[in-house]
């Protein structure tokens, strides 16, 4: 064993090109994959997933039914558990990991890891109800507790077990160099879009559902447009709102101003063309666009649901609750964007904070190999 990596069997569920996703594709970049090797497991109805990049870097994807048609599911698991005999199974669904950790289990994996990537809030009915069902027996067949931070492990594990330091952090870091402001790109990236240099853009970044709220930042760009008329607003992603976030626009004669970019695999870029970051979530783990977004030297105004240990450059971050009104949020937009036009930063206080990614990989490198007893 020691002579060749070990494998680790990442459990993705529904792959769409989320923060999740994100987070662990930048650690499977950046690993030791002499000694980790990374394979993925998919539902079947995923939209985004990485094949050719996860096979260049050694890895595999294997497809298994959706987890709604749960019996398939748990049957699909154990098997393929039992057939490759990973070293470790890591699950990152959060509450719903009780069930391919107990396939995991019943197909004698020794190593199976449950990973916290998110929290809750009122407002999603079934999908809370279901969350709040599952959460008791989050660790019921895990091995081993993983969160992206203090606010997710103590919602899916219990505060107990974070302060018993039974839950280990595995931070949302990212590749520094890839988000360095760089002021030919953002340029480059306003002359693709149509963009004027004189124009102010507000980004936003994540799947079009409830807890992003992308609908309640089209309130808020409707209010900003009487500051400034010529004003843009991006939103990057794809859901299940995307139809109403269409509707929403229409009715705020909002079609010139407010552009819907899909989902894309250049956010990078994109951040360069942005003024200012919205993020008004309803709840959150860490999101890894924030830490993205701060790295790329912008100012990020974000709901207060959101915990403050995503802000590492504090004077770039800063939180409203979501019952200020839409013209509170908008002047606050104005006065943010007037007091950050300087988009150079400090990455020592990423590496300060754990968020290099190229150290965290590491990191995890040898924790897994420690779990395993390896040295």
């Amino acid at each position: 064993m020691s002579n060749k990596p070990i494998r680790v069997m990442q459990v993705m569920g529904h792959m769409a090109g989320g923060g999740v996703e994100a987070t662990i594709m930048n650690h499977y970049r950046f690993i030791d994959r002499s000694k980790v090797q990374f394979d993925f497991v998919v539902d079947s109805d995923s939209t985004m997933v990485p094949h050719d990049e996860i096979e260049s870097l050694g890895g595999r994807v294997f497809v298994v039914p959706p987890y709604k048609n749960l019996p398939q599911y748990m049957k699909a698991c154990e098997r393929l558990f039992r057939e490759q005999k990973p070293d470790i199974v890591h699950s990152n669904i959060n509450a719903l990991s009780v069930f391919p950790l107990a396939a995991a289990k019943r197909a004698g994996i020794k190593v199976r890891i449950a990973h916290s990537h998110s929290t809750a809030a009122p407002g999603e009915g079934l999908k809370n109800l279901a969350k709040n069902v599952l959460r008791p027996f989050s660790k019921l067949f895990a091995s081993h507790l993983v969160a992206c931070s203090e606010n997710s492990a103590k919602w899916l594990f219990g505060r107990k077990a974070f302060e018993a330091g039974r839950v280990h952090i595995v931070k949302n870091a990212i590749d520094l160099q890839r988000f360095r402001f760089n002021p030919a790109i953002r340029s480059a990236m306003r002359h693709e879009l149509d963009i004027s240099p004189e124009q102010l853009v507000i980004g936003q970044v994540g799947r079009f559902c409830f807890q992003k709220n992308q609908l309640f930042s089209l309130n808020v760009f409707k209010r900003f447009l009487a500051i400034h008329p010529d004003a843009v607003m991006l939103l990057v992603g794809d859901g299940e709102l995307l139809s109403d976030i269409k509707r929403r626009i229409d009715e705020l004669g909002l079609n010139g101003q407010v552009r819907l970019l899909g989902q894309r695999n250049d956010v990078d870029k994109l951040y360069q063309a942005f003024d200012l970051f919205m993020f008004p979530s309803r709840y959150e783990g860490l999101p890894l666009t924030v830490v993205e977004a701060q790295a790329a030297g912008l100012p990020v105004v974000m709901s207060t649901e959101v915990a403050n240990e995503v802000s590492i450059i504090p004077d770039l971050v800063s939180s409203l609750d979501l019952d200020v009104s839409a013209d509170k949020w908008s002047d606050y937009w104005n006065t943010v964007i007037v007091h950050n036009k300087n988009r150079s930063i400090d990455q020592s206080q990423f590496i300060e904070s754990g968020y290099e990614i190229r150290s965290d990989a590491d990191k995890l490198g040898r924790w897994y190999r420690s779990v395993l007893q390896i040295q």
